[in-house]
């Protein structure tokens, strides 16, 4: 097979509100083109862009304020260097707000939908040529493990976007069980050896391109967040994690919680020790039984200290949603074996703080890892105030201190709560030095 890289040359500047198809038409015919069945017109974001009018004043805040706007989730974010994911589901620098090939003091940002874009240039090219074609938009991505950038497609029409291999057999006759092919990012990373910038070729046409495929939009690229391992930056994910308080009823594997385990016990603890302990309470008797007998010692202790009934079992109840309907109920607890002994009561009172700190770093991380894994978490004091209960449910030694409960589970069919608020951290920072 021949693929075949056509630069269409001579293009006019495109303004908002100029006829996109009909410059791409005149511009095909100059060059002496005769479009062929299966033909790809192979266009940059930055005409369509233009010609739809998505050139915005650079803002008072300058390119950064209009990159969070643009921005529905922050991947990583490095000094000036911005990774965000669009509303479209792309993934990319700045949110694909871009300063070049426009007049000073503006900027340009992604068609409102990039796959209805091309699927109107599509419509109007074919029906003028009377030929089957398709149309890919492309844009230039960074990539994470490599330098450079590359186009990649946003949007697509007339082509199947991606080409599902698994099932099939390779040359040597081997059933593929992982291949899927980005098509359109082909396409696009080929029609870009024929773009450039600075010769204001933004239209080429790839020939020879064949795919025995169902068409598909570009948004199929988009990889789900389920299936993104690298979804933010470690930095983010401190950010982005949140509690969560009612859960899907899906099963978590324990290899997701094994894996958190193991993250949580990269805290740091005293003395070169491991002090923690998680026992992770599914479902069953054992989790009931633990339940009700903290649900007892509050009851004594809320209404010993004169709480109204009403209020004590709006208490319970509340707790009970989050603790009983979780998939997964984790206690953490931590213990001071390894303490050093000290005469002096205050030094050994520390000493022992530093157990509980550390434990607190690895609930910390617990729910980080979990996050990491797409799982959500809530920590509630819950067994710290019915210790002796606790350790009596779950059969522990009493050296054993619970830390409370970790909920776990995966988001409700709504999905996780919205992003945290900014925070000003001024009222929580202090500087002191020369």
């Amino acid at each position: 097979m021949t693929v075949e890289v056509v630069p269409i040359q001579g293009l006019p500047e495109v303004a908002p509100g100029d006829d996109l198809p009909a410059l791409l038409i005149r511009g095909i015919e100059r060059a002496g083109l005769v479009p062929q069945d299966g033909d790809v017109v192979v266009v940059t974001q930055k005409v369509v862009s233009k010609a739809e009018g998505c050139i915005v004043a650079e803002p008072p805040g300058g390119r950064g304020a209009l990159v969070e706007r643009e921005a529905v989730r922050i991947v990583a974010r490095r000094d000036d260097v911005v990774i965000a994911e669009t509303r479209h589901g792309l993934v990319c620098a700045n949110a694909g707000v871009d300063a070049s090939n426009v007049r000073e003091g503006f900027l340009t940002v992604l068609p409102e939908d990039p796959d209805a874009s091309a699927d109107r240039i599509r419509a109007a090219v074919t029906a003028h040529f009377g030929v089957r074609l398709a149309v890919v938009v492309t844009d230039t991505f960074g990539r994470a493990w490599r330098r450079g950038v590359v186009n990649v497609a946003i949007g697509a029409a007339g082509l199947p976007s991606v080409v599902d291999l698994r099932g099939t057999k390779d040359a040597g006759g081997r059933v593929l069980d992982a291949t899927v092919v980005a098509l359109a990012d082909e396409i696009a990373a080929a029609g870009g050896l024929a773009m450039r910038k600075a010769k204001n070729v933004p239209v080429v046409v790839v020939r020879g391109v064949r795919a025995d495929a169902p068409d598909a939009p570009a948004r199929d690229l988009v990889r789900p967040p389920e299936e993104d391992l690298f979804r933010e930056s470690s930095a983010q994910a401190i950010h982005a994690r949140r509690s969560i308080r009612r859960f899907s009823s899906e099963p978590v594997p324990r290899d997701a919680l094994t894996e958190a385990v193991r993250g949580a016990c990269t805290a740091p603890a005293p003395h070169h020790t491991r002090p923690w302990l998680f026992v992770m309470l599914e479902r069953g008797p054992l989790r009931a039984r633990l339940l009700a007998a903290m649900a007892g010692a509050w009851r004594a202790d809320l209404l010993g200290d004169g709480t109204p009934e009403a209020v004590v079992r709006r208490r319970l109840d509340l707790s009970d949603a989050l603790l009983g309907e979780a998939p997964v109920l984790c206690v953490p607890c931590v213990r001071p074996r390894g303490a050093h002994d000290y005469s002096d009561d205050e030094r050994s009172a520390a000493e022992r703080e530093m157990f509980l700190l550390s434990g607190g770093a690895a609930i910390q991380n617990l729910m980080l890892a979990l996050h990491a894994q797409g799982l959500a978490s809530c920590w509630v004091s819950s067994t710290l105030f019915c210790k002796e209960e606790t350790r009596e449910a779950l059969g522990l030694p009493d050296e054993w201190i619970p830390l409370g409960g970790v909920a776990i589970g995966h988001p409700p069919p709504e999905g996780p709560p919205p992003p945290r608020p900014t925070l000003d951290v001024s009222e929580f920072l202090r500087f002191e030095g020369p």
